[in-house]
């Protein structure tokens, strides 16, 4: 018979005769079906408390710093040893106090990286002559969030002022003073708190409870910025599930999930009878700070990683994957951790990480990989608070077809063969009569030394599916084949 595709990941919708599945897990969609992902390895030394942010700042000769928060510290990343530096304003003594059900606010300008959290006026860090963060002059609003739009440092979140965005003097970050060096401030009469900006070379997107608008630069005008609506029936759900790139805009709605393009006029819902329905019914809405929105700088993929209804109090337990590329869904199931953001590896020598990995065979990073060290990946602060990469073993896979029925007729299945090139697969068909039914598998069987995974069941309807253990070397996963005859009509 036909090859039969895994189909599009719809959990949504019902999957019937249809051209997609309900049920991928821990895969990513690609051209070729699904392919794997990696399981997180730790590369830092743990945090001394519950990773709060973390950051990689850009240096000007080409090098990075990483930077990361907890509640009450700020840490750099000590790149010889691995281990956290306390950083923190007043040579390490100040403790901050970030909310309860908030994180680190980051942003670079020029050598300047600047942290915000509420509760604290701004800090800033001269990369090329800080020891500690510091108040950062011009008597700035203590802020939730930070971005730059343009050559301004954009502030929201306001303590005092939540419906606000201000911004900073044009190409200096220590100007806070309104209508001065054009700096300044717009109030917003509608749509709800301020939720976040999201950043660009020539305008911002502002998120409100209720509302969204574009934030326009205007070199040269007496304006600065020019404010116009584009929805006024959504707004961000979540603070943190918001994550975008030069060209589009991810974020969560009450509405679902949602992408706004460079110049468009309204949100493309992405979500919408695909993946929104089952998030709604997982998600626990009682700590929105764990839904943390990241893209993926090695491919066209964003995640929400965010904490389910059964997962641990604190920490993000599954993902959702959109490829905007592929206009794909994927599912991840198997990566639990505290926060999750892109970063790159800071340059090492074999010297200074001697002391933490005496054997090359313990390095987190194989001297085979030596080109990752050089570009932004996604890294994960792990349940034990260290930060690390998904560079590990692949995690268990599983993957369904849509469900087939002979319509008046039974069939007897035979067996399938996966077309994959994973060479361990193990295999179920699910069985029933009727659609009211409830569903039912054979039990797993796997696949024999001809690529086959051999079944005996008769059925009217069916579907199959195939599971790769952890740990197994594949790259794709098109479908199978199936080996079904006609049974005899009753």
């Amino acid at each position: 018979m036909p090859l039969i595709p895994w189909g599009d990941y719809r959990p949504d919708v019902s999957d019937y005769q249809g051209r997609h599945t309900r049920a991928v897990q821990n895969v990513l969609p690609q051209g070729d079906g699904y392919g794997p992902i990696k399981g997180l390895v730790d590369f830092t030394d743990v945090l001394p408390a519950v990773c709060r942010g973390a950051f990689v700042a850009l240096k000007s000769d080409g090098t990075v710093e990483i930077f990361a928060g907890t509640r009450t510290k700020l840490y750099r990343l000590d790149k010889t040893d691995l281990s956290w530096d306390n950083v923190s304003k007043g040579a390490g003594v100040t403790d901050y106090a970030v909310p309860t059900d908030d994180q680190w606010g980051f942003s670079q300008f020029g050598n300047l990286v600047v942290a915000v959290n509420v509760n604290t006026v701004p800090q800033v860090f001269d990369l090329t002559s800080s020891n500690f963060f510091a108040d950062l002059g011009g008597s700035p609003p203590q802020a939730r969030y930070v971005t730059v739009v343009g050559p301004h440092m954009v502030l929201s979140g306001l303590s005092g002022e939540p419906d606000r965005v201000q911004w900073s003097a044009e190409n200096d970050i220590t100007g806070w003073t309104a209508t001065v060096s054009r700096s300044g401030q717009q109030d917003f009469g509608d749509g709800g708190v301020v939720r976040g900006v999201a950043g660009g070379e020539f305008s911002g997107i502002v998120f409100q409870d209720s509302a969204i608008r574009r934030m326009l630069f205007q070199p040269g005008s007496p304006l600065i910025f020019s404010f116009d609506r584009i929805s006024s029936n959504r707004g961000l759900i979540a603070p943190y599930a918001l994550a975008s790139d030069d060209a589009r805009v991810f974020f969560l709605s009450d509405q679902g999930f949602e992408m706004l393009t460079a110049g468009a006029s309204i949100p493309t819902p992405i979500g919408k009878e695909r993946v929104n329905r089952t998030f709604f019914g997982d998600w626990d809405n009682a700590e929105p700070r764990m839904t943390n929105a990241v893209i993926d700088p090695a491919s066209s993929r964003v995640l929400w990683f965010y904490k389910s209804n059964s997962g641990a109090t604190g920490l993000f337990d599954k993902a959702f994957v959109y490829d905007w590329d592929l206009d794909r869904w994927g599912r991840v199931t198997g990566i639990t951790g505290e926060y999750v953001t892109a970063l790159a590896q800071p340059g090492t020598s074999l010297e200074g990480l001697d002391p933490q990995f005496p054997s090359l065979d313990d390095m987190p990073l194989s001297l085979d990989d030596i080109p990752l060290a050089f570009a932004s990946e996604l890294a994960i602060a792990s349940s034990a608070s260290k930060i690390g990469f998904l560079r590990g073993d692949t995690l268990e896979a599983t993957l369904e077809t849509p469900e087939a029925s002979g319509a008046f007729r039974r069939k007897f299945i035979r067996g399938v063969r996966p077309i994959s090139d994973a060479a361990t697969v193990f295999g179920q068909a699910s069985f029933r009569q009727k659609i009211s039914d409830a569903i039912a598998f054979t039990e797993e069987v796997p696949m024999n030394g001809f690529g086959l995974i051999p079944f005996r069941r008769e059925t009217r309807m069916c579907r199959f599916r195939n599971r790769i253990p952890a740990g197994t070397s594949w790259t794709f996963s098109m479908g199978l084949e199936p080996d079904v005859t006609a049974a005899g009509g009753r």
